[in-house]
């Protein structure tokens, strides 16, 4: 469907979650899940993209702002010529000569054109009417590799290498989506484990998602070693021996304090330890991940580019790769992610703790195992069970597994009363919190 993109619209969106705790972890003790959400006007009529990038408050104005700075770079733009190019456009976006102070490719600018190149895959799959994991799935492997950014990576993965990669997969896509779709993909669960529940209701949470059929769950860890040995032994309990049990330090520690707190913890037989240290420090997670073997190490929520990612695979530093669908510059750049991991052998299970994360990522986990790894092996999606009634298509999880979206788009629609009561600082539900501050002073 020919299309003209003539405008952004930009909103920013917050959720006060801070007053339940969700999300809250041993670096973000009081999280607002937060977004700035953008939409894509075209002179086609009906025909919009929507796209988000994830933030957990103060600041989202930033966001907003750079996804502002953007819009010459798209407005204007032919939809087709954007999708015939896609790495071209994806250059023009990052590497402007003038706004690249900012980065280069990381930051709030980063998070901003994660937003905006998303939305453009969320237009590009509604004009195709298609779901995005679907228009990727279709895509033949030359159309794929030139989607991918590969500059400053072709040391680890050339785009020869991308298309041998793609091109192996190929003859039996059409058996793995047969498979998705009657199966789904695999989930884990991080709702029972944030650090600022009591004791009590993370029992009762992961008695709950035994219940669910969730054979893995994440738990929130590094302020207290006792309070995380206790809280450890609760879930343990709770969901017997067979089941996974993975543990996330939010970058809290120093690569000696993770090596010494891990081994504590390690009675309680963590699968994985999710951002140990800080998500720059490529050779402090290989010294982890080497000291605390077999306990395997994640990361990549906060990986601000692929360049980072290529440097933690070609130093064995990490088991399992997360990648995030903001994080990142939005699809290309996963996409170069995705056949990196794939190259190296190591499985990729997104990271989706935030608003909208989950409706994004299980479209590049379900691509992932169509396209490009072949494999659900390993391969878990994270779910929070948290906001997904303000989107117009949400997640769908049947017995502890994503079921694949079938609606056109990348399923980051957003209900246009969510965005008008979370509106910041003028929705009706900011307001109401500013007038009991008020009342309370």
């Amino acid at each position: 469907m020919p299309a003209t993109l003539t405008g952004i619209r930009v909103y920013d969106v917050r959720f006060p979650t801070s007053r339940t705790l969700a999300g809250s972890d041993a670096m973000h003790p009081d999280p607002d899940y937060s977004a700035a959400y953008v939409v894509l006007a075209t002179d086609s009529p009906g025909l919009e993209g929507h796209g988000l990038t994830f933030t957990i408050g103060r600041g989202n104005e930033l966001c907003v702002a750079a996804v502002r700075s953007l819009a010459p770079f798209v407005v204007g733009q032919r939809l087709e010529d954007i999708t015939a190019d896609f790495a071209r456009f994806w250059y023009r976006l990052t590497a402007d000569g003038q706004l690249r102070w900012v980065g280069p490719e990381k930051g709030v600018l980063h998070l901003a054109t994660a937003a905006v190149v998303n939305a453009i895959w969320d237009l590009w799959a509604r004009a195709e009417g298609k779901p995005v994991w679907k228009l990727l799935a279709d895509l033949t492997p030359e159309q794929i590799v030139s989607c991918v950014p590969f500059r400053h990576i072709t040391d680890a993965l050339t785009p020869d290498e991308a298309l041998e990669i793609l091109r192996r997969q190929a003859p039996s896509r059409a058996e793995r989506e047969q498979e998705l779709l009657a199966k789904g993909y695999p989930a884990y669960t991080t709702s029972a484990g944030w650090l600022g529940y009591p004791d009590e209701q993370v029992l009762a949470l992961s008695r709950e998602a035994v219940a669910q059929g969730f054979d893995a769950i994440k738990m929130k860890v590094g302020e207290d070693l006792e309070a995380d040995r206790q809280r450890a032994r609760l879930i343990r309990e709770a969901i017997g021996p067979g089941r996974r049990l993975m543990m996330d330090a939010n970058q809290r520690w120093d690569v000696p304090e993770a090596i010494a707190w891990m081994r504590e913890l390690a009675e309680f037989d963590p699968w994985w330890i999710e951002e140990p240290t800080h998500p720059d420090d490529v050779l402090g997670h290989a010294t982890i991940a080497r000291e605390l073997s077999p306990i395997g190490v994640a990361t990549g929520e906060h990986c601000a580019n692929r360049v980072l990612f290529k440097q933690l695979l070609q130093a064995g530093a990490i088991r399992f790769c997360q990648i995030d669908a903001c994080r990142l510059g939005g699809v290309n750049e996963v996409l170069a992610v995705l056949l990196l991991a794939a190259k190296f052998g190591v499985p990729v299970c997104p990271h989706a703790g935030g608003v909208g994360l989950c409706e994004y990522v299980q479209h590049l986990a379900m691509f992932d195992f169509i396209a490009v790894s072949g494999s659900m092996e390993n391969r878990v999606i994270e779910y929070v069970d948290h906001l997904h009634e303000h989107f117009l298509d949400p997640v769908v999880i049947r017995a502890a597994r994503y079921q694949a979206p079938a609606r056109p788009g990348y399923s980051i629609a957003m209900k246009p009363e969510s965005l008008a009561t979370y509106a910041y600082p003028d929705g009706p539900v900011w307001r109401d919190l500013a007038s009991q501050a008020r009342g309370m002073a």
